[in-house]
């Protein structure tokens, strides 16, 4: 009964926020998905091709995966467009190969990538876009090693991967913007590193992990993250620059995860956490949070294995989490609904806290800012804050 409820209200929410409207990138270059492309040279395009124009693939493309690429796209501006073939690799499994080099700002769309050790690899670009692609079964589907490159990714597919989006360790800067792309059965959907992503509208499902946030930011607009292994990880790190500069979830729905966190790293460490209406349902763990600043504001957290726990980042220099915490919903869950660990100090304002089996909310250092709203707990109401019953 509580795995079919939780599917239900996925299904509803995610049929909700998938017809919300798009948004415009930030930054992104808006190479037209539309635009016709035809086979401008007329040739039949074969393994280890330089794209220098607007080029449309008539046939599927067997590449053994020896070769430095399966073809290289080095035309400014240019459209090279699959066709709704697949470039695949034929040869053994190589880690190293690489499927669609990119070397310079242009659109690659309608197709499938399957196979490589690396699908999609930008070498030298300032703006990319994919389009209707589908990355299947790569070591990595997405790979930067470019300086700095904003990548815009529409309406795609990534499966079987071992990483979907993935970057050169200390190498490679940019931004990555997600709109209604579906990541699923990849062991890790997206690494940030020191990126910058922007989810919209998008739906992770199946995957190992949806997320790590290891430098960069991340945030998830009307975007669906069910049945998962793990939602997500953040690890501090400690004097490096590697740390989660923010982790934000707008209008989404996390639900029916096996965990929000791994049992490796089952807090999360960010410098700063913010999640806006948002429904996280019917998962296996609570969330547990560790930051600098919060602002949970909105949210419904119902019948997970835990609730929210907030707590200071465990720096070299403590610094004592703040912000607010305000017209949330926690309901039914396992342990504490909200557990404020000292010498936390977030605003506490106008939360309810009905049915959890521990303390409705636990929060001795938090201050209060009135009208919480605590009943039928199992451990008791609240304590820290002065909460009333209705």
């Amino acid at each position: 009964m509580r795995q079919a409820r939780g599917f239900i209200i996925a299904g509803a929410m995610a049929a909700l926020l998938t017809g919300m409207p798009d948004a415009q990138a930030r930054g992104t270059v808006e190479l037209d998905a539309k635009d016709k492309v035809a086979n401008t040279g007329g040739y039949d395009v074969r393994c280890g091709d330089v794209i220098t124009e607007h080029t449309m693939l008539t046939h599927d493309l067997a590449c053994p995966g020896t070769a430095p690429f399966a073809l290289k796209v080095a035309g400014e501006g240019i459209v090279l467009d699959l066709g709704g073939y697949r470039v695949y690799r034929t040869g053994p499994e190589n880690a190293d190969s690489e499927g669609i080099v990119i070397e310079a700002s242009s659109m690659v769309r309608n197709g499938t990538i399957q196979g490589f050790g690396l699908g999609y690899v930008v070498n030298h670009a300032t703006n990319v876009r994919l389009h209707e692609l589908a990355l299947l079964d790569n070591r990595i589907g997405v790979y930067n090693r470019s300086s700095y490159v904003r990548f815009l990714i529409t309406s795609s597919r990534f499966s079987g991967n071992g990483d979907g989006v993935n970057r050169e360790f200390d190498a490679s800067n940019g931004e990555f913007d997600i709109r209604s792309t579906v990541f699923s059965h990849n062991e890790r959907a997206i690494l940030t590193g020191s990126h910058n992503v922007d989810v919209l509208d998008s739906t992770f499902t199946s995957n190992g992990l949806a997320i790590s946030c290891f430098g960069g930011r991340v945030r998830f607009r009307s975007s669906t993250l069910v049945e998962n292994t793990a939602v997500g990880t953040m690890l501090l790190d400690f004097g490096g620059p590697n740390t989660c500069a923010e982790m934000r979830f707008e209008n989404s729905l996390i639900a029916n995860n096996i965990a929000l966190a791994p049992p490796t790293a089952p807090v999360w460490e960010t410098t700063r956490l913010a999640m806006i209406n948002s429904w996280v349902v019917d998962n296996g763990s609570g969330l547990d949070a560790s930051a600098n600043t919060v602002y949970i504001d909105g949210n419904t957290l119902w019948d997970n294995g835990g609730g929210l726990t907030l707590s200071d980042l465990p720096e070299a220099v403590p610094t004592s989490l703040t912000g607010i915490v305000r017209n949330n919903r926690f309901l039914r869950n396992a342990g504490d609904g909200l557990r404020v660990l000292p010498p936390s100090t977030p605003t506490v304002i106008s939360n309810v806290a009905l049915g959890n089996t521990g303390w409705g909310i636990h929060a001795p250092t938090a201050y209060d800012g009135g009208g919480n709203v605590a009943r039928d707990n199992g451990a008791g109401d609240c304590v820290g804050i002065i909460c009333a019953p209705y």
